[in-house]
């Protein structure tokens, strides 16, 4: 069963929906964090444009290692339509209030990160600079007085009305930490209700930006991977579960419920990518190659046309230990064959697939089908 995230951008269906584990993930409850310590603040418009422009505030994108950033960003692309931007312009000019942002100050530098309000402050920062997707930014989907305006056309009166706008800010500061860091992935995770649903791996990613989401990248963008899961998933469901796989082959006897947790506990633990996690991912590498000539079915229960994840994870830790061991059959479709015969590993990869025995289930029958 599926659930229905409605995404105009994603490009087929599968990508605009959210599927159980998902939805699993992003309700299930976990041990609170530790308390966070927030102020709040107002700050006018002009000076939300200076401080984006010095970079004493920043935008954290997925992915991306900025060594400015200390702590964590939550940031998705930028994804307001410009009829979105227009009509935010216009509310501020007619003195509409606006919803508040979150920002996380990081003690050591004094910056200030976008926990949310992304869209709000890059318009903002774009309709002042005159530019947007390399054309003039001028206000369209308004009313008539002030179709055709940019910020320089505004004129004195709506200009310094602009500039004197406020935005109400809540600030938590954090020391960077593990656990500030859990606590900050819970706010935005409960903040996280409107539009598009973020899934728990899109947070993840700002979360853990730098050289194990390289690393992740990397072995997403392996070809033999690629000819094994398809297309690349807009929602970076992909990407999420070669994570799992890393995770589960390195540290499955510390894996507990709820999913989310574990990977989270995880990607920061190895945010530099230790000894373990680098041989890691050669051997996930070594396992989609020789995986590869079963085809893409190798990852698909019997008769299904999506890639299952408890079913592909299961079968690429069974084949990484198999090849650390020296011990891989040389018959991978019997291998494969076999647990389709296996009720319990079925069951195990369809039913209740984060609980930790059927975790452990699957990961043990696959690894000893595939070792000669």
């Amino acid at each position: 069963m599926t659930h229905i995230d409605p995404d105009p951008t994603a490009p087929n269906l599968f990508d605009r929906v959210l599927t159980d584990d998902e939805l699993e993930d992003i309700t299930a409850a976990e041990e609170i964090s530790s308390a966070v310590t927030f102020s709040t603040q107002s700050f006018d418009v002009a000076g939300l444009v200076l401080r984006l422009d010095r970079g004493s505030m920043l935008v954290p994108t997925y992915g991306k290692d900025d060594a400015r950033i200390d702590t964590d960003g939550f940031q998705r692309g930028f994804v307001w339509t410009k009829a979105q931007m227009d009509r935010f312009i216009e509310s501020l000019l007619l003195g509409f209030p606006i919803p508040g942002i979150f920002l996380v100050k990081q003690t050591a530098s004094n910056r200030l990160l976008v926990l949310d309000g992304q869209q709000r402050l890059l318009t903002l920062q774009r309709f002042y600079e005159g530019i947007h997707a390399k054309k003039e930014f001028s206000l369209k989907n308004v009313s008539e007085q002030f179709k055709g305006l940019t910020y320089k056309t505004l004129g004195d009166s709506l200009q310094f009305r602009l500039d004197d706008s406020y935005l109400h800010a809540t600030i938590v500061t954090t020391d960077g930490s593990a656990e500030m860091n859990e606590a900050i992935y819970q706010i935005f995770e409960r903040l996280n209700s409107g539009g598009t649903q973020l899934t728990a791996h899109e947070i993840r990613v700002a979360l853990s930006a730098g050289p194990i989401i390289e690393l992740l990248e990397r072995l997403n963008s392996n070809e033999s991977w690629r000819g094994l899961y398809g297309p690349r998933s807009a929602r970076l469901r992909d990407q999420e579960l070669t994570l799992r796989i890393i995770a589960l082959f390195t540290n499955a006897d510390k894996y507990a419920r709820p999913l989310k947790t574990f990977l989270n506990s995880f990607a920061s633990t190895v945010r530099q990518p230790t000894d373990t996690v680098v041989a890691a991912s050669k051997l996930f590498e070594q396992a989609a190659e020789v995986l590869l000539p079963l085809g893409p079915s190798a990852l698909r229960n019997q008769g299904a046309s999506q890639i299952n994840a408890a079913r592909t994870e299961a079968i690429f830790v069974g084949a990484m230990r198999a090849i650390a061991d020296g011990r891989l059959t040389t018959n991978l479709q019997l291998a494969i064959d076999a647990l389709d015969k296996d009720a319990e590993f079925v069951t195990a990869t369809t039913r209740s697939t984060a609980d930790k025995d059927f975790v452990l289930l699957r990961l043990d029958k696959a690894a000893k089908a595939f070792s000669a």
